[in-house]
């Protein structure tokens, strides 16, 4: 049997197509802000046009989300185009050409410009559902007087960190 492939694409019949990392946290930025806003894949699939099969592709990153479909996310999901991008790690970001350092990413349109983040990659605390329920109740608290109380208040709970100036 010989070895085929597609002359267009380059890709080979007889092996799993390779995931990539970008489409995974593209996806993961989909999935996020979807649950942050109470939508379900349903919802947002109809609102797309989509089934929520398909959402569920793009948000595993198994399906590649196009130019277009990225803009009616973001017009959907009420989000810049840049979202999607955001919190991307240094790894990733040097897959794109961008550099390490991030002053690459400024010269990449519709890259996030570098900035403070959990870690060098997402966060998976950010994607639990325990913090995007958490997330989601703190901002439908309409008072903003009593809604910094509450983050007064969360934060007193947490342990301080140990003073680095010893």
């Amino acid at each position: 049997m010989t070895d085929t492939y597609d002359v267009v694409t380059g890709d080979r019949p007889d092996r799993e197509p390779k995931l990539s990392p970008i489409d995974a946290h593209v996806g993961a930025r989909m999935r996020l802000r979807r649950t942050l806003l109470g939508m379900s894949q349903e919802r947002l699939g109809e609102a797309l046009g989509l089934t929520f099969q398909q959402v569920q592709k793009y948000e595993r990153g198994v399906n590649r989300v196009s130019a277009s479909r990225l803009f009616d996310l973001s017009r959907v999901l009420d989000v810049p185009i840049s979202f999607f991008y955001d919190d991307m790690s240094d790894t990733l970001a040097s897959q794109v050409g961008a550099h390490p350092s991030g002053l690459g990413r400024k010269g990449l349109s519709g890259f996030a410009d570098s900035q403070d983040s959990f870690g060098s990659t997402l966060d998976e605390t950010v994607n639990r559902r325990e913090t995007l329920e958490l997330v989601r109740a703190y901002y439908r608290i309409t008072d903003p007087a009593v809604r910094k109380r509450v983050f007064e208040l969360v934060k007193s709970l947490v342990p301080e960190e140990p003073s680095s100036n010893a």
